[in-house]
């Protein structure tokens, strides 16, 4: 996993930036309560969606647990980030009327635990809405890399931990119902061949940690033969899934 204290600084220019930031919050608007209420915003990072949460009446909270990161976010929501353990939120039970997290639980061996407290902070009636699926997000159907790793995604994507059906399960069984879905653009986010093979190479794609290492060096043989190896191919789609008890 990074080491988000020393990626504090060039974070938010390396994924997306602004425009993603502000495409994550449009989205989150429509699946958050209106009205006066309280959101938190869970692994927050630099404050960047967060801050553009905030609205007359509504109190937003930002929780995270890199140093880093809740510098840049203190300036961006002063007063509003407290530094915890998303899997030990340093709030009391029945806190909040919406958790946000995005982005999260696909980096997580194990997503019971945040999952777990984004509820018990909840409010009867409280929403959680996350992120889904992070992994589809790059693919689009007419895509040539998405063509080369189809076989390897669909025979191991399902043991990612953020697999929409697992979370949805796993929601239901701590009383969580489906409320909506949305999703946005990572704007100046799509990635090309030459990309892809090095972020697979690195073991920095969660489903191709669960490959043997000779299906994974066919993919990143096939994607080092596609044409156009520095043109990025289309900006992923990120999903949002709200639920509510």
């Amino acid at each position: 996993m990074l080491d988000y204290d020393d990626e504090a600084r060039h974070y938010d220019a390396s994924r997306g930036g602004e425009p993603r930031a502000r495409a994550a919050a449009e989205a989150l608007e429509r699946l958050l309560p209106h009205g006066p209420c309280t959101v938190l915003d869970l692994a927050c990072g630099t404050g960047i969606v967060t801050e553009r949460l905030r609205r007359p009446g509504r109190t937003v909270l930002g929780v995270d647990r890199s140093p880093g990161m809740l510098g840049l976010a203190a300036r961006r929501v002063p007063g509003g980030v407290v530094r915890g353990d998303g899997a030990r939120l340093p709030f009391a039970s029945d806190a909040v009327d919406a958790v946000v997290i995005v982005w999260l639980l696909h980096l997580l061996p194990d997503p019971v635990p945040v999952l777990s407290e984004a509820v018990r902070v909840l409010r009867p009636g409280g929403v959680l809405v996350t992120t889904v699926d992070k992994n589809d997000a790059y693919f689009a159907e007419d895509s040539d890399i998405a063509e080369v790793t189809a076989d390897l995604r669909r025979r191991y994507a399902p043991r990612v931990p953020d697999r929409s059906d697992r979370l949805l399960r796993l929601a239901a069984e701590r009383g969580l119902e489906a409320a909506g879905r949305t999703r946005f653009p990572g704007t100046g986010q799509g990635r090309s061949p030459r990309s892809w093979r090095e972020v697979i190479e690195a073991g920095s794609i969660s489903w191709c940690t669960h490959a043997p290492r000779d299906e994974v060096a066919d993919v990143c043989r096939r994607l080092a033969a596609l044409p156009d190896q520095d043109v990025p191919r289309p900006d992923p789609l990120y999903h949002l899934v709200a639920l509510t008890s």
